[in-house]
């Protein structure tokens, strides 16, 4: 995408967000809110590490109680454990929720190689053998999602319960004249990332809209989130976008995954367009299925009561 397609694209992005946002949505959220108890800064200071057998160092956040159902958090690309700090007050009690940094993201190691999606999975999976987890529900966001697809294909036995929030099953092998349409008009997100150079600019443009909102989220949380993404090198930036990101062989794979999975959408998904949702749904008939109207790629950020009480049904089930 050229400098002038990309800067007129950002400036009708930000107009367009700010012009569907309903203001009803555009106030603070009311002190009773419990969103409105979370002290983002003593969540990230509750982060340790370990160093996994495979050399990498993984951060995370072991919270609730011990003798709960272990629930493994995985946020999506250029996010970090505190992706979950929306929707944590909502979910059950009785979870012991892993929270993770995944390599080249928040306080983990950031290694010249590698980010394909079982790279991610396996640094996974060793965690939980360092908690001594043996099984465990995955509940995963967009690149997390996929991962979680990944984990739950290659250790069946490990896993519990997936949750895909804003997943995919790859494009469509016969796509249709309006999903062609849909791909031609759809933003460039992988020419833009192309064109990243450090030190990134967390408030530049591109950085606004990528983390830009159909609805009401905090700004503070929107902020730190955007200075996170800016201290991931941009070499790692691409290698995601080129290994992790890379829908090929997501087809292929999904008939290994026979855990119970709940998929989540918001409607207004711009990145997780319908036709990738479809090919989901296509592969993985027996899964539930619950699309939030009127939200976008971040549903359980922009609506956390409703996501936490659909994921929080699920898991008891």
């Amino acid at each position: 995408m050229s400098t002038i397609r990309l800067a007129a694209w950002l400036s009708c992005m930000v107009w367009i967000c700010v012009a569907l946002m309903p203001q009803s949505m555009a106030a603070p959220h009311p002190a009773s809110d419990p969103r409105s108890a979370i002290d983002l800064d003593r969540f990230d200071s509750r982060k340790t590490s370990t160093k996994l057998p495979n050399g990498e160092t993984l951060a995370y956040i072991d919270m609730g109680p011990h003798t709960g159902r272990p629930v493994l958090l995985v946020h999506g690309y250029t996010d970090s454990a505190r992706d979950w700090v929306p929707l944590i007050p909502y979910l059950a009690k009785n979870l012991r929720l892993i929270v993770v940094d995944l390599r080249g993201h928040g306080l983990s190691s950031k290694p010249e190689c590698c980010y394909s999606r079982y790279d991610f999975a396996y640094d996974l999976k060793l965690l939980l053998d360092h908690l001594g987890i043996q099984r465990a529900d995955v509940v995963g966001h967009s690149l997390g999602s996929m991962i979680a697809q990944n984990f739950g294909e290659t250790w069946p036995d490990r896993t519990g319960r997936l949750v895909l929030i804003s997943s995919t099953g790859g494009p469509s092998c016969t796509p249709t004249k309006e999903e062609l349409r849909q791909r031609e008009t759809a933003f460039d997100y992988r020419g833009a990332i192309r064109g990243l150079r450090d030190p990134i600019d967390p408030n530049s443009k591109f950085m606004v809209v990528w983390w830009s909102s159909p609805t009401f989220v905090d700004p503070d949380f929107l902020r730190r989130q955007r200075e996170d993404a800016a201290k991931i090198p941009a070499r790692v930036w691409l290698a995601i976008l080129d290994q992790g990101v890379n829908m090929a062989g997501l087809q292929s794979m999904l008939p290994l995954l026979t855990e119970p999975t709940l998929l989540i959408w918001g409607e207004n998904d711009p990145i997780m367009l319908p036709e990738y949702r479809k090919t989901l749904m296509a592969a993985l008939p027996s899964a539930q299925v619950k699309v939030f109207p009127g939200l976008g790629h971040n549903p359980f950020w922009e609506a956390p009561p409703d996501v936490a009480a659909v994921v929080n049904g699920f898991l008891a089930q």
